[in-house]
């Protein structure tokens, strides 16, 4: 987690206000997403202290010791949602970071599940033989893509056609959402130290073939629920019209996000033949604690239900950090001194680009 958290009095200090304007969404935002503190990569003076590929290195630096060390590395899989260029790769760029050899890299893109992308070729490469090890990671970096500088323009045009300088609720509302950081597992084929986790199984799943796109950038929807891309506006109107911009559709983001992922995680269950009652932690990436009753409810309705005693999340005291998220969940119970060998841990990761889940089954070893 880059520098130190941030509270949410000092968030608009650090993002800076669209048109010297305090924001009309922050306080709604955070009272409904329960987030009390996040992490920047941006300095209570507005500097930028790390990147993305940097924020990764250091999760990885951490992960490494003196009998593991980055030299021992066979694969490198990186996931983000915000990597630091278009080309080369975000693994590419982070192995470009490390005291290293020449090493396999793959990049998974998406939004909250490329960690989970990245997590499961680490595990099918050390399951199929191809490696004996894989270190995979999950690491953002959107401070710097919600300054406000970022909207200057587009606000500038609308004063031009003498509309309200406000940008849209789709862009404000994430500017309040979204965090920095970096996590980083090693795995390898047999188990190291006092506790492991084993990955039992990982099920993933896309609704992209019923629904229309939902988190978005480096484009705009039209009215047929389509996406025009970035290379079809010209320089002019990437700036007024932000299009580089993060922006959801929160309308859409309620009436699937919860459905879904509560349809694919029964789906999982029944076919990993999996006891809920076996389940120890059940540890679900949520954006907002505005979700977890919903969740909840949804479960119960769908007869998948965990009792919430079970249940484990740090969004509160760390944010929400798109595909770094559950990497940090899980790492932090893990050395919560909590966990028993044999204990069973379910997670469930959303992601609401288009409606895709991951879902894994981990074992303490």
């Amino acid at each position: 987690m880059p520098n130190k958290p941030v509270s949410n009095d000092e968030m608009e200090k650090r993002l800076g206000m669209v048109d010297h304007q305090p924001s009309r969404a922050r306080r709604v935002v955070l009272r409904n997403n329960g987030i009390k503190e996040r992490y920047y990569a941006i300095d209570d003076r507005g500097n930028i202290t790390h990147n993305n590929a940097q924020l990764t290195r250091e999760a990885i630096k951490n992960l490494c010791d003196t009998e593991f060390t980055e030299e021992n590395i066979e694969l490198l899989s990186c996931g983000t949602s915000s990597p630091d260029n278009l080309l080369p790769s975000h693994a590419s760029m982070v192995h470009g970071l490390l005291n290293t050899q020449s090493i396999e890299l793959h990049s998974a893109s998406g939004v909250c599940c490329s960690g989970m992308s990245a997590l499961k070729y680490g595990f099918l490469s050390i399951k199929s033989g191809s490696t004996n090890n894989a270190i995979c990671t999950g690491s953002e970096r959107p401070s710097t893509w919600m300054q406000s500088q970022k909207y200057e323009e587009e606000v500038h045009s609308l004063k031009k056609l003498e509309e309200i300088p406000v940008i849209g609720f789709q862009k404000d509302f994430l500017r309040w959402m979204l965090s920095d950081g970096a996590g980083a597992f090693l795995l390898e084929d047999q188990p190291r130290g006092e506790i492991s986790l084993r990955i039992d199984w990982m099920q993933a799943y896309s609704y992209a073939h019923e629904l229309e796109a939902c988190m978005y950038a480096g484009g705009e929807k039209l009215e047929d629920g389509s996406l025009k891309p970035w290379t079809d506006y010209t320089p002019k109107e990437w700036l007024d019209e932000s299009i580089f911009s993060l922006k959801q559709d929160v309308k859409l983001l309620d009436k699937h996000v919860v459905e879904k992922a509560i349809v694919s995680l029964k789906d999982a269950v029944i076919k990993h033949k999996l006891e809920l009652d076996d389940v120890a932690y059940f540890l679900p990436h949520i954006s907002s604690f505005y979700f977890e009753d919903k969740l909840n409810d949804e479960m119960v309705k769908q007869e998948v239900a965990i009792p919430k005693e079970k249940w484990f999340t740090n969004l509160e005291n760390v944010g929400n950090i798109g595909s770094a998220s559950i990497y940090l969940m899980i790492d932090e119970l893990k050395n919560s001194g909590r966990l028993k060998k044999g204990e069973k841990i379910l997670a469930l990761v959303p992601e609401s680009g288009r409606f895709s889940y991951f879902h894994i089954l981990l074992t303490v070893c």
